[in-house]
């Protein structure tokens, strides 16, 4: 087989707040911006890979959700305990001090893990937990 990861999806509670967050501070591109009613979905990417995309999508939109399901993921989302994404670039620290810098909630400062790799963490502006994996 010849899998790639072609697109994933992270919830986002403010649309503007994630879409300054994903491209102005991350450098990705809008590839798309998709509005519905008063929801709005974002598909960005890493620049030079169109092959992988992020769905910033509005959380419990599903239609089949019940109130208390719809209920219990907007809780999850507010804990920070929802979704996750592991970013890696070659320049850890340099990356940190810029996505500081922006003011996004750090989680942990670039440390190097018992386990063999160097990382840091933050939030985006949803609280979905983003890591940032120094490359080899």
């Amino acid at each position: 087989m010849d899998l790639t990861i072609h697109h994933t999806f992270l919830p986002h509670t403010d649309p503007e707040a994630s879409l300054a967050f994903y491209r102005d501070v991350l450098g990705f591109e809008v590839r798309n911006d998709v509005g519905y009613e008063d929801m709005r979905w974002i598909t960005v990417g890493p620049a030079g890979q169109p092959q992988t995309t992020i769905v910033l999508h509005p959380p419990a939109a599903d239609p089949t959700l019940t109130d208390q399901e719809r209920s219990t993921v907007l809780e999850l989302i507010a804990k920070g305990s929802f979704a996750a994404l592991t970013l890696a670039v070659h320049d850890l620290d340099g990356t940190f001090g810029t996505i500081a810098a922006s003011g996004a909630e750090v989680l942990q400062e670039p440390t190097d893990q018992d386990y063999g790799v160097r990382d840091c963490a933050f939030r985006d502006p949803t609280g979905n937990l983003i890591r940032i994996n120094q490359r080899a």
